[in-house]
């Protein structure tokens, strides 16, 4: 039995690298106007959404190269009077916090990971979404690949996974969530394990 599931898991893992690349492939393949251009759609898609409309704490990732882009909607948040939450990786466990964010303007005095990605400092002090009573109301989340039941292929680290589990055991529950994804990043199925926390809802172009 325990042959089987190891068996299992190693499939399992072989699929998901091997979707990791093909994934990869696909967005290097990707104009950097055609991922400008499905970003604003998605921009506009996001702040018309209901979810975000009766959101006032919001967690959104700060956009590497290969994502959908979120700068627009980081600036909305603040327009709009929400709260903003960024996450702070902590490499070393594999351990993420979403963190308040004062400012749009503030993300460039951010330090640079090796991902080159802004984000706060370990040793800066700021409010934790989950140490707080009102913890998030909405992720919008990034992913490599997502199909359309809401399974969400991530990087490899599980950071996002870990923290939605975390979200769970929060008094406020877990808060809604949105994946954010060019076209090219839909796939028919994603493998997932018992530990792969689904999304709500994926936000792409239609073909």
């Amino acid at each position: 039995m325990e042959r089987a599931e190891a068996g299992a898991m190693a499939a399992l893992q072989a699929a998901k690298r091997a979707l990791r690349a093909e994934l990869k492939r696909r967005l290097r393949a990707l104009s950097e106007a055609e991922k400008l251009r499905q970003s604003r759609l998605l921009g506009v898609q996001v702040v018309e959404h209901a979810k975000y409309r009766t959101s006032r704490r919001i967690a959104v990732y700060l956009s590497m190269s290969d994502e959908v882009q979120t700068a627009e909607i980081i600036k909305d948040i603040f327009q709009q009077g929400k709260e903003c939450f960024i996450p702070q990786y902590k490499p070393r466990d594999n351990h993420m916090d979403m963190v308040k964010l004062a400012s749009y303007e503030e993300i460039a005095s951010l330090p640079l990971t090796s991902w080159n990605i802004h984000q706060p400092a370990e040793s800066d002090a700021r409010e934790n979404a989950l140490a707080a009573a009102d913890g998030l109301d909405l992720i919008l989340m990034p992913g490599l690949g997502f199909d359309k039941t809401g399974n969400r292929l991530g990087r490899g680290k599980g950071y996002y996974d870990t923290y939605l589990e975390r979200c769970t055991h929060h008094p406020k529950g877990k808060p809604y969530t949105i994946a954010l994804a060019f076209k090219e990043q839909i796939c028919d199925v994603v493998p997932v394990s018992k530990n792969d926390m689904k999304v709500d809802e994926v936000l792409f172009e239609p073909n």
